[in-house]
């Protein structure tokens, strides 16, 4: 009877130490799918290139090894074609080309009666098509490690995280990969037009984009709180790090959430923050905070835990915040600091050779008059920027530390 419990006590620690070997560190898991993503064999993840296809493989894979539910058209994959404008401000189609592209979707099934979609698009920009920011125009690739490997790793550790959880199962939790997006969310436009579930029983939406370089001292960009009465009062529930929190009231943007917000579906769009490598080939994964998406895994999976046995959420309708920006067709070739809480419009980069450049203005500046307007935000900055033309020049006062500098500024 003794050798009997020995043996039942060390079969059980090996099983125990066996799984806790093979058990991968978050981070590293992190770590490793943005590595992967953003390597130069996907050469960008362009829409209809092989690297989108390489990249929607490896994340079906993660998905079957996490154990979920295949929940695409044919196993993981939801594939179609698109027929890409010649000039995307023009109706025309450019009919000679068709590319086919593939959302991935995996689910969480359980039996319940609403579903929550949780979302990040993986395809970017490739060697640089209509989009990129690279002023040398080299064809360098640009391999997305923001934008979006970081969304699509936190999308994939919070299903492996919601997948062993025991306090999430009056909800299903549907995760999909978006290809297309920076085409103009065509993926999650063409979901939403052709879904693999009934989205009346959608609980809500939540869109990672650009993701990792969360920075404490300047918050987590939170849009869509508008969408739902209480998303502020949930967001702080969970907010167990004390995160300054930046909130946009819009369920529209430039991003995968808009295409749902457009089927009455409260969402969230996550956002840790432009920066001078965003649609550039320096947005490489040594740039990564990987703690960071830990932390938002966290946060997301909290909030998750709170709502997954409430009532389907109610939707609000919110402004169009988009349709009131004035329309200006100069820049100063700088990169906003859209987390910035202060009075002004912060620079957190500056393209060499442009405007900002030229009249000596370094990231950090703080904008607060161009001509006779008082720049105290975005809306006073674009409004600015609405007032002149390609070869106009202007005065403009930016905050440096505790000095006020003016310089001549010529578009």
């Amino acid at each position: 009877m003794k050798l009997k419990l020995f043996l039942t006590i060390c079969v059980c620690s090996l099983l125990l130490y066996s799984c806790e070997e093979h058990k991968v560190d978050p981070i590293k898991q992190l770590k490793s799918d943005v590595e992967y993503l953003a390597s130069d064999s996907l050469e960008g993840r362009e829409s209809g290139t092989e690297g989108e296809r390489l990249a929607a493989a490896f994340i079906a894979n993660r998905m079957k090894e996490i154990g979920l539910t295949e929940k695409g058209e044919e196993g993981f994959m939801q594939t179609f074609d698109f027929s890409p404008k010649a000039n995307p401000h023009k109706e025309t189609m450019d009919t000679s080309k068709t590319i086919r592209i593939s959302n991935v979707l995996g689910m969480i099934d359980n039996g319940a009666t609403k579903t929550v979609v949780i979302g990040a698009h993986y395809d970017h920009l490739g060697h640089g098509i209509s989009g990129s920011l690279n002023a040398e125009k080299d064809g360098a690739i640009h391999n997305g490690a923001d934008d979006n490997a970081s969304g699509v790793a936190l999308m994939l550790a919070l299903a492996d995280e919601l997948k062993n959880s025991e306090a999430v199962k009056e909800s299903n939790y549907l995760f999909m990969a978006f290809s297309g997006e920076e085409m103009g969310l065509l993926g999650s436009n063409y979901y939403c037009k052709n879904p693999t579930i009934n989205l009346e029983e959608v609980h809500y939406m939540l869109n990672f984009d650009m993701v990792g370089r969360l920075d404490t001292s300047k918050g987590l960009a939170i849009n869509g709180v508008g969408t739902n009465p209480n998303w502020t009062t949930e967001l702080e529930k969970a907010n167990w790090d004390n995160l300054p929190f930046v909130y946009g009231e819009s369920g529209t943007g430039p991003s995968d959430h808009t295409s749902f917000y457009l089927q009455d579906i409260p969402i969230l769009h996550f956002f840790t923050g432009q920066h001078e490598d965003y649609h550039k080939p320096t947005d490489d994964v040594g740039k990564i905070n990987y703690n960071g998406i830990h932390t938002l895994k966290k946060l997301i999976a909290r909030l998750a835990e709170h709502l997954d046995a409430q009532e389907q959420l109610e939707f609000v309708k919110t402004k169009d915040e988009s349709q009131d920006n004035p329309r200006f067709t100069v820049t100063l070739g700088v990169m906003p600091d859209y987390l910035f809480q202060g009075e002004g419009m912060r620079l957190d980069g500056v393209t060499d050779g442009r405007p900002a450049n030229k009249a000596g203005f370094l990231k950090g500046d703080i904008v607060i008059q161009m001509d006779t307007v008082i720049v105290d935000g975005m809306q006073a900055y674009m409004k600015g920027l609405s007032l002149f033309e390609k070869g106009d020049s202007t005065l403009v006062k930016v905050q440096r530390g505790e000095k006020v500098i003016e310089e001549m500024v010529r578009f």
